[in-house]
């Protein structure tokens, strides 16, 4: 997933979320309708996390130094992390709250009537074209084989699978807002209008645990894909300067910076000079076939077959490669 594609979407995403709110807000103040007001709090919620995405993402971008060894890539993995815990206690909390409000003392919508249906289906309009926007700049690199929520649970990156989650829980608490309150004109009993918001509160949490079990995972560290430690793999052991790999460990230090350490096996007899050139002629393969790469450490030594491994040195596979 490129970052400009990211940005992209985030942008799209905020821009409609501002527009949607200050509607929303007007139709709370307007008629009183307790979703209208979880809605604005919503977008409100919304518009301050693509914020912090995208501040994330400019603090990520921050160049390494003494105190940062490996750079400030797991900025962003931070930030959406923020993002999941805004949205859990911004949104989901005070929906529920003003739904447990709005149920025990219900009040109909008596003016302003049309107004809430009229923002709701305006903002509905815009939120597609946001989602939309997310969709096409993820489908850029998600992969036909790829299901969507494979995509979300397996993307480094993190901007677009929480723009896709947030839009995703937009258009659905939009559907809601419109349920409950259309319920209310109809029937007259404001209880619809808590239980549209109540049902709004329960979605912002659910997709906020997600959010957070997905960027935690992110933050602790996660290994490259399978399909790029094959690629790691098969490049340190192309070349005749490596005999096997004898294990071999990766790790995400941003979402397009990957750290490499492996223990390779290279011939005793060689030289310290020619065991240097082949690392390097490894390391140049490695870089060619995995362009975010970008820290390797390859430990020579000898490999001897009926030789006992060290817990600490067991391969990625059963045996060495």
């Amino acid at each position: 997933m490129s970052t400009e594609g990211g940005t992209k979407a985030v942008v799209a995403a905020l821009f409609a979320n501002l527009g949607i709110a200050v509607t929303k807000f007007v139709a709370f103040l307007l008629t009183g309708s307790s979703s209208m007001l979880a809605e604005s709090i919503h977008s409100v919620a919304d518009s301050g996390n693509q914020g912090l995405l995208l501040f994330g993402g400019r603090q990520a971008k921050r160049r390494a130094d003494a105190e940062h060894p490996f750079g400030y890539g797991r900025e962003r993995y931070v930030y959406a992390f923020v993002v999941a815990v805004v949205l859990f206690f911004v949104g989901g909390i005070f929906a529920l709250y003003e739904a447990w409000h709005k149920i025990g003392h219900p009040e109909p919508i008596d003016k302003w009537q049309w107004v809430p249906v009229v923002v709701l289906v305006a903002a509905i309009v815009m939120e597609s074209l946001s989602f939309r926007t997310a969709i096409v700049e993820a489908q850029k690199v998600k992969g036909a084989d790829v299901t969507w929520w494979q995509f979300i649970r397996r993307a480094k990156q993190p901007e677009l699978p929480v723009i896709l989650l947030e839009d995703l829980a937009a258009l659905v608490g939009l559907v809601l807002a419109l349920f409950g309150v259309s319920l209310t004109l109809i029937t007259g009993d404001g209880i619809w209008d808590g239980v549209g918001t109540a049902a709004i509160g329960v979605l912002l949490i659910v997709v906020a645990a997600i959010l957070a079990v997905e960027m935690k995972g992110l933050l602790v560290g996660e290994a490259a894909s399978p399909e790029q430690i094959a690629q790691i793999r098969a490049a340190i052991v192309a070349g005749p300067e490596v005999e096997s790999l004898i294990h071999m460990r990766t790790v995400h230090l941003g979402p397009d910076e990957l750290l490499v350490a492996a223990k390779i096996a290279v011939r005793h007899d060689e030289t310290a000079a020619e065991v240097a050139r082949g690392i390097n002629a490894a390391e140049s393969r490695i870089r060619a076939a995995v362009p975010i790469a970008r820290i390797i450490y390859l430990e020579p030594d000898i490999y001897e077959a009926g030789k006992p491994v060290r817990t600490d040195e067991l391969p990625d596979t059963a045996e060495a490669h």
